[in-house]
């Protein structure tokens, strides 16, 4: 293409970045020891990972209908699939919540509200939605250095 650099060295693997991880805090209602809100700790994942997580969601079809999908489980599993704190997988954590498994969890102890928010942060972090698209440009997501990554 005219005009557009292309050096194969810039997607070999030494030279690829890392996936994006960011840090929101949800609300006020988790708290950590000093008082303060604790951040949940968010980190993209590969479109392998995100593809394992599209076929365990889909059911096969039954007589003449095909295959269908189910879109709030690919949700859920997606959002937990990016959350690396807290760690979902803690048998206390699901214990304390009263349910077996990470998306489990995740629907007992987050509001509608906190879900929601956590759902756009993962698809922010994966790169799916910008920030600007995310809430209007006014983005609480942290990148790991701590700084806004807002417009």
């Amino acid at each position: 293409s005219k005009g557009v650099k292309m050096d194969l060295q810039a997607f070999l693997k030494p030279q690829v970045l890392p996936a994006a991880e960011a840090d929101v805090v949800l609300s006020g209602r988790f708290k950590g020891a000093d008082g303060e809100p604790e951040a949940f700790h968010l980190k993209g994942i590969s479109e392998e990972e995100n593809a394992f997580l599209r076929r365990s969601c889909q059911k096969p079809g039954k007589g003449l209908e095909g295959p269908s999908f189910d879109r709030e489980r690919y949700l859920r599993k997606f959002t937990a699939a990016c959350v690396t704190f807290p760690d979902l997988k803690s048998e206390a954590l699901q214990r304390s919540g009263g349910v077996i498994g990470e998306e489990a969890l995740i629907g007992a102890m987050l509001t509608a509200g906190e879900y929601a928010k956590l759902l756009r942060a993962a698809q922010e972090v994966c790169g799916f939605i910008t920030a600007g698209e995310a809430d209007g440009g006014k983005s609480e997501l942290k990148n790991g250095s701590g700084g806004e990554t807002a417009n």
